[in-house]
């Protein structure tokens, strides 16, 4: 979680009737050291503005609107219109038909009834997300990896920023859940990276090695599904390797995953 208080758990140890009044009392006394602030975070949603609206973009969008743990009151992407937005999160090649109505009205979409404001500015410094009273904003443009451009974000409202791509820069921390999430201090960082695909992956199993045997050295291959990035026929490209059709190839690349493993275990450096 990435919040302005603390998280507070609240777990039953078994079903009896001594310890459900223990837990009841724990429970009255935990509340009870809840400050003003603490109370407010655990009763107003977070409201989320999205930068960026495509795969990353729509797949957070999906899973948070269904879930209803936060609030997505704001949708900027470069050039995307409402009737777009709308069509891209109803409709889904892989996920398919999303669960809730979507529509497309003159200034954004509505989901469930619900209005969610459509913006189209390239640059970061434009974006008012203090109108709609974002909270945190998600950064799934894959446009800014670079802490002096996603730094444009926090003013007005804007608390945290959280990339959802690998940071080009040494200044973004990287978190994986399941891995260095528990002992991340949230609190003093605005910015974060969620890390790579490859990375969320590899991590976690590097963390149960090195926790449980210790790693040495390691090697890591990855097979990765194709992206919009490229082709679909053979066609010019900015390097020979992209030239190829996606589909029907077998395309070796580099990862820079091993690098940001050790950047969230880091035992593992060197």
């Amino acid at each position: 979680m990435i919040g302005v208080a603390n998280e507070v758990t609240f777990r039953e140890a078994d079903s009896s009737p001594e310890a459900g009044r223990a837990s009841q009392e724990r429970r009255d006394h935990e509340r009870q050291n809840l400050s003003k602030q603490q109370i407010l975070y655990f009763m107003k949603k977070l409201k989320i503005g999205l930068n960026g609206f495509g795969r990353i973009g729509r797949a957070f969008a999906r899973i948070a609107l269904l879930r209803g743990s936060c609030e997505i009151t704001a949708i900027n992407t470069r050039k995307t219109g409402p009737e777009m937005l709308a069509y891209l999160l109803q409709y889904d090649s892989v996920y398919r038909k999303f669960g809730m109505e979507v529509k497309a009205e003159a200034d954004g979409i509505t989901v469930g009834g619900k209005k969610i404001v459509a913006s189209q500015l390239p640059e970061i410094e434009n974006i008012d997300w203090d109108k709609y009273q974002v909270d945190i904003v998600i950064d799934a443009s894959g446009a800014f990896t670079k802490k002096p451009d996603l730094e444009k974000h926090l003013k007005g409202s804007v608390k945290k920023v959280v990339l959802t791509a690998p940071a080009k820069d040494d200044e973004i921390p990287f978190v994986v859940l399941g891995v260095n999430d528990k002992e991340f201090d949230f609190k003093n960082n605005q910015i974060i990276s969620m890390a790579s695909c490859t990375t969320n992956c590899a991590a976690p199993m590097f963390k149960i090695l090195e926790n449980n045997f210790k790693v040495r050295s390691g090697f890591l291959t990855t097979a990765h599904a194709y992206t919009g990035t490229q082709n679909l026929v053979d066609d010019s490209g900015k390097k020979l390797d992209r030239a190829r059709a996606a589909a029907i190839n077998i395309i070796p690349s580099t990862t820079g995953a091993a690098k940001a493993v050790a950047k969230v275990i880091p035992n593992l450096k060197g």
